[in-house]
């Protein structure tokens, strides 16, 4: 019972509310939150774009996205009160650190190796998998398709985010507008990624920052770096990286 509170107290005090509203730092933070949650999930749109586009109707595809957004609020909250819980651990903080660490290593030198545009599918993919054996509508079978991509995609970005702001209020307020704007905003956004390609790279840049910044809240390091740095870090990521892409382009001979 006690755990539970821990977990879930904060999310339920009105004074931790109005503290994070009235703060214009911590509002920063939320938007440095939103920007990550949106470059880090372009993945996670293109594959909604795909599992809707099995139904017959913009109607029921705008419609699944619809409760899938939901799902993917209650689960972000029952993730974000497990991760404040577990992340006082020092052993998960290390864990954590080493995961985001490897998110690093395996985006520019393993993944990077299969380069290619972020494109909407226009093809209708057949049912495969679990949808082949289970007997439920296919609307249904949609929507839980994107309940689970929901929660493969986000446990990436809470953890990233906790490491940010150990306050769940911020994270919560943040993966929620982040969620709102992709489901929103998601091929606006994929097409911004296909013109800047280089944001992804900038993405994982601050994974990395972000990986060093959790290793070194560790008992044995106990240094904390202010979550204003991350925010002045990323305005500068923003700056540096669409220099080099304008640099990429005139080299390229693209105006």
């Amino acid at each position: 019972m006690n755990a539970l509170v821990n977990m879930y107290g904060p999310f339920f005090d009105l004074h931790n509310w109005a503290t994070v509203i009235e703060s214009g730092e911590d509002w920063l933070v939320i938007l440095s939150l939103v920007v990550m949650e949106c470059i880090l999930s372009v993945d996670n749109a293109v594959v909604l774009a795909a599992q809707t586009q099995s139904l017959p109707n913009k109607v029921e595809q705008e419609k699944s996205l619809f409760y899938g957004l939901f799902g993917a609020y209650i689960f972000r909250f029952l993730v974000i009160g497990i991760g404040v819980y577990l992340i006082n651990f020092w052993w998960i903080k290390v864990l954590g650190a080493g995961y985001l660490f490897y998110l690093f290593l395996k985006y520019f030198f393993i993944d990077r190796r299969k380069k290619g545009k972020v494109e909407v599918p226009t093809e209708k993919p057949e049912p495969r998998g679990w949808k082949k054996h289970i007997h439920i509508s296919q609307f249904w079978q949609v929507v839980i398709s994107i309940e689970l991509m929901d929660i493969v995609f986000s446990i990436d970005s809470v953890l990233a985010s906790l490491a940010i702001s150990s306050n769940p209020v911020i994270v919560l307020i943040g993966g929620m507008i982040g969620i709102l704007a992709m489901r929103g905003i998601a091929e606006m956004i994929m097409g911004l990624m296909n013109r800047v390609p280089e944001l992804q790279g900038m993405a994982y840049f601050l994974i990395l920052f972000i990986s060093v910044k959790l290793f070194l809240s560790i008992p044995a390091i106990d240094i904390e770096v202010p979550n204003l740095l991350f925010v002045a870090v990323l305005v500068v990521s923003i700056i540096v990286t669409l220099i080099i892409h304008q640099i990429n382009n005139k080299k390229k001979g693209i105006n």
